[in-house]
């Protein structure tokens, strides 16, 4: 059985799909398609998705159950530098760690054993995250109280969204996981994090993201990039189309170590970041150039329809005027053969003509306005609407006429008005036995 075909795609959709491609670097048009339908055609959230899903974070869109945010950490060429603590120095140094030793390891057992008898009584709280904002936020306040407002600048967003900046902008983003009850934490922010030399370097070279484990974002966090002692900083970039650790620094580190490091890491990964930058500067032409095209082809496109239109248009308006012309010509013959068949019963119905002995006969000789003569005989008793009608049914004869003694010169009444309902006869409109009349074209008038 046939699969059914899919339906065609409008040609927003089209460009849609098209930008959609380009934002991401998907080569599956089906993908893409499935993708963009899932999120009902909105761009915006089908690219910032497809984001997420390749740096391993939720849907911001349709979050799926809650799991560990994930950066690819198996790249095997991830620099990591671990600083040991410092060895005791003299006799006396090494009886002060000798005695404190077994309280220190006492400690920290008693600890991991609360800790796990503790998860087995309820879960972690930090297992879940409810408001990782305010988590961040959070932290950063309560650093401040504690080591003052000298700090480098903290990213105050969710880890998720530091990655996507950092992506977006094409930018090393650095990652502090602060652990509160560690020995070494106050000494790495005391006399590193917050001198000036380290505040400089970081605020104009990386977006500096930083959470305390103790809450549930910063725990997530550490679940991901699995920090084995604090401090931890870890170094992440889009390397291969991904957010990528690719530097891992843990123990307690001097400033000028730090910024060596940090520096160590970028020059060794200033190609991927050069390459990515071109790469997206490549993608941006093209869309550009596909943009253009687009824009070109739809004004093309918007050209012919207004040609096509302008074209029916036309046509349109011919086929008025021939219409018009086909129902005037047909309306002129209607005209014309009412005419015709008003004139053939005008001249059914004149009265016979009196013969020429009949003391009571009119003699009357028409000029017609084609210089043609016509003469018929009438009687005195008879109207004057007889001789309006034989001149009507004469075809030399003009549509409309009047009638007109030469002298003196008048028009005769022979049609029915307001004031003269019946016509007079010829005796009372005063003509004589033999009578020149002229007839005189009302047709233009």
């Amino acid at each position: 059985m046939a699969a059914p075909e899919e339906p065609e795609l409008s040609q927003a959709q089209t460009e849609k799909l098209l930008q959609f491609q380009d934002l991401t670097g998907l080569e599956s048009m089906d993908q893409c398609r499935r993708t963009l339908e899932q999120h009902n055609w909105n761009i915006e959230a089908a690219v910032q998705d497809r984001l997420n899903e390749q740096e391993g974070v939720p849907s911001v869109f349709n979050p799926p159950p809650s799991r560990p945010l994930q950066v690819n950490t198996a790249d095997h060429r991830v620099y990591s530098y671990i600083v040991s603590r410092p060895q005791p120095r003299g006799l006396l140094g090494w009886g002060y760690y000798l005695i404190m030793l077994p309280f220190r390891v006492t400690y920290y057992t008693l600890l991991d054993i609360f800790r796990l008898a503790l998860r087995f009584i309820r879960p972690d709280p930090r297992a879940r995250v409810t408001d990782p904002v305010g988590d961040v936020v959070s932290f950063i306040h309560s650093f401040e109280e504690k080591y003052g407002r000298s700090h480098p600048v903290f990213y105050q967003g969710t880890y998720s969204q530091a990655l996507n900046d950092a992506k977006r902008e094409l930018r090393y983003l650095l990652v502090y996981l602060h652990g509160d009850d560690h020995q070494d934490t106050d000494e790495f922010c005391r006399s590193t994090l917050c001198t000036e030399e380290v505040i400089t370097f970081l605020n104009t070279r990386m977006l500096f993201w930083a959470c305390s484990t103790s809450k549930p974002e910063g725990y997530r966090v550490s679940q991901a990039l699995r920090e084995n002692t604090y401090p931890f900083l870890a170094m992440i970039m889009l390397k291969d189309r991904k957010m990528t650790v690719v530097g891992r620094l843990e123990g307690v580190i001097q400033p000028e170590d730090l910024i060596n490091q940090l520096t160590f890491i970028m020059d060794a990964n200033q190609t991927y970041l050069m390459s990515e930058r071109l790469e997206r500067e490549e993608r941006n032409q093209t869309q550009v150039l596909r943009q253009q095209q687009d824009e070109a082809y739809l004004a093309s496109l918007r050209a012919d329809q207004e040609k096509e239109r302008k074209k029916r248009a036309e046509m349109e308006q011919r086929k008025q005027e021939e219409e018009k012309v086909r129902q005037s010509a047909l309306a002129e013959e209607i005209r014309r053969r009412t005419l015709e068949e008003e004139k053939e019963r005008k001249s059914e119905c004149l009265p016979p003509e009196p013969p020429a002995d009949d003391p009571e006969s009119v003699k009357i000789v028409f000029k017609l306005p084609n210089d043609t003569r016509v003469e018929r005989r009438f009687l005195f008793g008879q109207s004057l609407t007889v001789i309006h009608d034989f001149l009507f049914s004469l075809k030399e004869t003009p549509e409309k006429f009047q009638i007109v003694t030469n002298f003196p010169r008048r028009v005769l009444p022979c049609l029915p008005t307001e004031e003269q309902s019946n016509p007079p006869t010829l005796k009372e409109a005063g003509l004589s036995r033999s009578e020149v009349l002229f007839v005189q074209d009302l047709t233009d008038d």
